[in-house]
């Protein structure tokens, strides 16, 4: 690669491209810049086109807002002549492939026996593992967008199964991690199955209030009990042998908020003594949890400062949707409805922060609540990557000042609006606009004698 980009400048210009908009389009939360493309890339065509395969509202959040880098890595990818490399290295990654055959077989096996249920039972769902053996491996990604579930795993080198290091190796091939994401595969059809038992429980998420756990298992019973149940499964069945080692385990999680998780393991103990499979004892474990019983035990536990985090990230349809349909709320003259969206999706952390902050902003704008806008306009540029909303955000933060007859601050957004536009013509010529001269509102029509 770097002999090819030292040979061509079009190639070395091509690269330059696709790391400035890296930079331009870095999540503020440096965990999530790689996931963002992850996100993409599996929404998207492969070499030599990159391009999503679906309209930016059907994307996941956060591939929305990179849509355009496909166009700019279908350019390198011709001028820095990635397809040549590939070719030469095609076997390497058919070889690396290979190793996953056989403890992949065995895990999928091993788990359907303990939970007495095919997989293949569940028609329209599929389970995809990618291998990346250029990213991180400390690195492991997955991820549940609606029926299709989705691991990409980033291999330690020399992780053959079969070497002498048997747990290192297992450990180096990230199947913890892909057997956790294919427990989730078999047991999230059950809890949408059993909405009402579930939804029984919801009292529970008051307890895990204090908890450390990510938003989404303090707002949604279902997550949080089918995380419980993942986890006692695997504590069950992984490589503690030792039942004081399994009692810390199950201790732990509780303690970082998966408070169920204790129910779970003693429940799963039983079942493992009966026939029946775990769907047709999935409602009655279930049904069986003592509801005050648990909020009492939640309430005596002493949570920890911090919890793991979740290894799969959940996308449902309808969130992806919810910015996107804020924003035609607003268009069509619906600013409450559109506010309304904006601040569920600010509340439970759907897609880009900064952009739901944005649409705030413009309600208050509707609304006439110059201050409100201002303030939200204010954090949408602190918490958002996308050039557009950051761009914009500072044209009417220019605005706002030069209503408020603040024209030095006013200059200053302009110049920022300016500086951020690149390739946004309607934003460089809102702040050229600016700088030439204050802005004022339109003249409101005069009613006709």
């Amino acid at each position: 690669m770097q002999r090819n980009l030292a040979e061509s400048q079009e190639a070395r210009a091509a690269q330059a491209a696709v790391c400035d908009f890296y930079q331009k389009h870095a999540a503020s939360d440096a965990t999530r810049n790689l996931s963002q493309y992850i996100s993409l890339a599996l929404y998207a065509d492969g070499a030599p086109h990159f391009m999503p395969r679906m309209k930016e509202e059907d994307l996941p959040p956060d591939a929305a807002q990179i849509a355009g880098f496909g166009m700019l890595m279908e350019h390198f990818y011709e001028k820095a002549g990635v397809h040549s490399i590939w070719e030469r290295h095609r076997k390497d990654y058919a070889e690396a492939v290979r190793r996953y055959h056989e403890p992949l077989a065995k895990m999928v096996l091993d788990t359907e026996v303990y939970l007495k249920q095919p997989s293949a039972q569940y028609l329209g769902r599929t389970f995809t593992i990618y291998l990346d053996f250029m990213g991180s491996p400390n690195e492991t990604d997955a991820r549940n967008y609606g029926t299709a579930y989705y691991v990409v795993v980033f291999p330690a080198p020399n992780s053959a199964p079969n070497s002498p290091s048997g747990a290192a190796a297992q450990s180096g091939l990230k199947m913890d991690q892909i057997r956790h994401t294919f427990l989730h595969y078999e047991m999230d059809p059950l809890a949408e199955k059993h909405y009402s038992s579930i939804q029984r429980l919801k009292p529970l998420l008051q307890s895990v209030s204090r908890a450390p756990l990510e938003e989404s298992f303090k707002t949604d019973i279902s997550l949080l009990v089918t995380e419980c149940l993942v986890r006692a499964i695997e504590i069950r069945t992984g490589g503690k042998t030792e039942e004081p080692m399994r009692a810390q385990a199950v201790d732990d999680a509780v303690k970082q908020g998966y408070i169920l998780t204790r129910y779970f393991y003693d429940a799963v103990v039983a079942f493992e003594k009966d026939p029946v499979g775990i769907r047709g004892e999935y409602g009655s474990i279930l049904d069986n949890v003592d509801l005050k019983k648990e909020e009492r035990a939640a309430a005596e536990v002493q949570f920890a400062k911090v919890a793991s985090p979740e290894l799969v990230r959940l996308s449902r349809p309808e969130e992806r949707r919810m910015l996107i349909t804020a924003e035609k709320r607003l268009a069509a003259g619906d600013p409450k409805g559109a506010q309304e969206l904006a601040q569920t999706a600010l509340e439970r952390k759907i897609g880009d922060q900064g952009r739901a902050l944005f649409i705030l902003a413009e309600v208050a704008v509707a609304n006439k609540n110059r201050d409100g806008a201002q303030d939200n306009f204010q954090k949408a540029i602190a918490a958002s990557k996308d050039p557009t909303v950051v761009g914009w955000s500072h044209v009417y933060l220019g605005r706002i000042l030069d209503m408020k007859e603040e024209r030095e601050a006013a200059l200053q957004e302009y110049q920022a609006a300016l500086n951020m536009a690149g390739g946004l013509p309607e934003i460089k010529t809102a702040a050229e606009r600016g700088l030439q001269r204050a802005y004022e509102p339109p003249a409101k029509p005069q009613p006709q004698q």
